[in-house]
């Protein structure tokens, strides 16, 4: 084998040689800890909490609660399939940085996409429930690919019973997700957002109290004629008062919230009407 020719060299090119190297190791590092916390800051803040491409197409497709579902089907499917993949990217590492607010507001943002994309989906109805064979099955049905998340597919009673109810215990959330029925609370043309959601629950649990199609006072008959939901629900709402008429006083004017805790008023549960929630 041939011999290696070595060449020579001062002490000056070694320093300036070991001074360029150490240079090099620095940046070098510096570049390492960018593209670390880079990582890090994707994963913590990269989701929009905002939820901006869902509150665009709130804004453009729903007018005083009623979702113009026709004209959203005709121009408003790709966003909202660009919308849902933002959830369905959502790591469990990146939800567990978030804080409460910015987690109750992602499922409320969740149940109320996917349900107008399950409408989207059998457009034109008359009813959500007119979907599937079986009773419940818009509801049943796990249509929802959210498993890098949750580990599975999930359904709106997932979201709601599974999640809303028994993660967060807020029966606030009762006036905020929306089953696509005119009994139901109006759709919001705003998505819910953490950092303002306790004025955006508090404002949509009045909004559906004193709407008189949904639920009504009549304190000189001495009767509250009140919405099924309160019904089905009551456990979540006495968890937050002594009955469900003191949890529905929270919300009304002085006068009306004495007669509501004063106890003597008679209840009756209105009809629910399952009639599509638009057009």
């Amino acid at each position: 084998m041939r011999e290696a020719t070595a060449n020579p060299t001062t002490p000056k090119q070694v320093r300036w040689a070991t001074r360029i190297i150490t240079q090099a190791t620095l940046q070098a590092g510096v570049v390492l800890v960018v593209l670390v916390s880079s990582g890090a800051a994707e994963t913590s803040w990269g989701f929009d909490h905002a939820h901006t491409a869902w509150n665009r197409l709130l804004q453009r497709y729903v007018h005083d609660g009623e979702v113009q579902y026709s004209k959203w089907k005709e121009t408003g499917r790709s966003e909202l399939a660009a919308y849902l993949a933002q959830l369905q990217a959502v790591s469990p590492e990146a939800y567990a940085s978030w804080s409460e607010p910015e987690k109750l507001a992602f499922w409320i943002n969740a149940y109320n996409a996917y349900t107008v994309q399950l409408v989207l989906d059998s457009w034109p109805l008359k009813s959500i429930r007119d979907i599937g064979l079986l009773p419940g099955a818009p509801f049943r049905r796990r249509l929802i690919p959210l498993q890098r998340l949750r580990g599975a597919w999930l359904s709106l009673n997932d979201i709601e019973h599974g999640i809303l109810r028994k993660e967060f215990r807020e029966p606030r959330i009762h006036f905020a997700i929306v089953c696509a029925s005119k009994s139901c609370p109006e759709l919001r043309n705003e998505a819910y957002r953490g950092h303002d959601l306790d004025r955006q629950l508090d404002e949509a649990a009045r909004r559906f109290l004193f709407d008189p199609r949904k639920n009504r006072f009549a304190p000189s008959e001495g009767k509250v004629y009140l919405s099924r939901i309160f019904q089905w629900f009551q456990a979540d709402f006495v968890a937050a008062a002594p009955t469900v008429l003191a949890y529905v006083a929270k919300f009304a004017a002085p006068e009306m919230g004495e007669f509501l805790r004063a106890g003597r008023a008679e209840v009756e549960y209105l009809d629910y009407d399952w009639s599509i929630n638009g057009r």
